[in-house]
């Protein structure tokens, strides 16, 4: 079932369209080349943003990350699913704005609760994070994972392109 997001202005790729494997790659050396990203929830008619550590699957439909449970961004988290992650290469062009990429990922969060449920998730976020494997196996520790919507990939400061990630048929 398809998540609900709003329209967006700029160009819409389509998944099936070979036009989409040179955005799609743009986008998964966005997520896979930096280590960090902005975390934008809302509540209490505020918006807020966090950084966290963050993993994506092979496929770009989730990202995983973690936080501890002790905090306004859990509690936000639990109160409303609707997030969206900012991740860009802005250290890699310092002198020169023009070149800086970003994409948004919109989605749903869900913490992932369980044993079985949550090994792959975590050995994903380890695989790219291994300095977190104390702060996973706390249980001060909640394992969430974002089921994608949407990416905006921004790329010279205004060219805005959307693509959606398809369930695989």
């Amino acid at each position: 079932m398809p998540i609900e997001d709003e329209p967006v202005l700029g160009r819409t790729v389509d998944s099936d369209d070979t036009a989409a494997r040179p955005l799609v790659e743009r986008i998964r050396q966005l997520v896979t080349g930096q280590p960090f990203g902005v975390l934008c929830t809302h509540g209490e008619n505020l918006a807020y943003g966090s950084l966290v550590a963050f993993a994506f699957t092979g496929d770009l439909r989730y990202a995983v990350f973690a936080t501890p449970v002790a905090t306004r961004k859990y509690r936000l988290l639990s109160e409303h699913q609707e997030v969206a992650l900012v991740v860009d290469d802005r250290p890699r062009h310092q002198n020169d704005m023009m070149k800086v990429e970003a994409v948004t990922a919109t989605g749903r969060a869900e913490e992932i609760r369980g044993a079985p449920e949550m090994d792959d998730p975590v050995q994903l976020l380890l695989a790219r994070h291994p300095q977190l494997k104390n702060f996973l196996d706390a249980r001060s520790s909640a394992l969430f994972r974002i089921r994608i919507a949407r990416f905006l990939h921004v790329s010279r400061f205004q060219e805005v392109n959307q693509w959606v990630p398809q369930d695989p048929s």
